[in-house]
């Protein structure tokens, strides 16, 4: 991967958007204005009017089966999934069009309609991008960076691996909490409780996983080698979440693995006498 700069001049005069949910709704808002001419977003069932460029905001799944329908409508079409190969727009790039793809390195919990508060969601994310030549690339950089994205190239072989890293950043980090609300009702907390006082340790713990990498970042009883701790814990789960025991277990194995890469502390000073 590595990050890469555009000309201005790469970006589309008329985009369409198809997709009216809300990764399609959120980037029509927040590439709307000057020197862009923002269309839509569209439904997949409607065919956009000619235009420079297509940006299909649809379910990966979808993605050949809209192309097909909208081929032939712009010389240029893209895809926001991270994971579908650029073969999915196939259709298109039999009719003629360039193609490519960029994918918002950001969660979507709802669609966002303003373009102020849209560009604000955005700014500083990773896009990742990709495209079949030097040109769509660049155009999906000019897309990305038009948004407040800073855009990535991702290749086609790498882009599975890309997305499941994505998925395992993001998804299963709000499962895991997910869990964690669960045990907490062992403690006689609420859902409610629990996120709103383990949040703030969170938000922590990410930012200190984002400046000094995880080893570093790693706290704990599993860090500090206390394994009486862990054992208690362990009990706790298989009273309250029975079901959560074997994802403990697992999590308990890869914490003790990257515990083993921590820098061992400086010994301390000898006193003197």
């Amino acid at each position: 991967m590595r990050y890469t700069t555009h000309p201005a001049r790469a970006l589309p005069r008329r985009l369409a958007v198809v997709g009216q949910g809300r990764v399609g709704r959120t980037i029509a808002a927040a590439l709307s204005g000057a020197p862009l001419n923002v269309l839509g977003p569209y439904g997949r069932g409607e065919l956009p009017p000619r235009c420079d460029c297509l940006l299909l905001c649809v379910p990966d799944r979808e993605i050949e089966a809209v192309a097909r329908v909208v081929a032939g409508v712009a010389p240029l079409v893209g895809h926001t999934s991270g994971a579908t190969p650029l073969a999915a727009l196939s259709p298109a790039a039999e009719s003629g069009a360039g193609v490519f793809s960029l994918h918002p390195l950001m969660s979507f919990p709802e669609p966002i309609d303003d373009r102020a508060a849209a560009r604000a969601h955005l700014a500083g994310a990773g896009c990742a991008i990709a495209g079949d030549s030097a040109r769509t690339r660049d155009v999906a950089a000019a897309l990305a960076s038009a948004t407040g994205m800073v855009p990535f190239e991702i290749d086609e072989v790498g882009r599975a691996a890309y997305h499941a890293a994505a998925s395992i950043a993001s998804n299963f980090l709000v499962t895991l909490e997910a869990a964690a609300e669960q045990v907490a009702s062992g403690a006689g907390l609420s859902a409610e409780q629990a996120r709103a006082l383990f949040a703030p340790l969170v938000a922590r713990t990410v930012e200190n996983w984002a400046r000094k990498g995880p080893a570093r970042a790693l706290t704990g009883p599993i860090a500090r080698g206390d394994e009486a701790t862990v054992a208690r814990q362990r009990a706790a789960v298989a009273a309250t979440a029975p079901a959560l025991v074997d994802l403990f277990d697992v999590l308990v194995e890869h914490t003790r693995a990257l515990a083993a890469q921590r820098p061992s502390a400086p010994a301390p000073a000898a006193e003197v006498a």
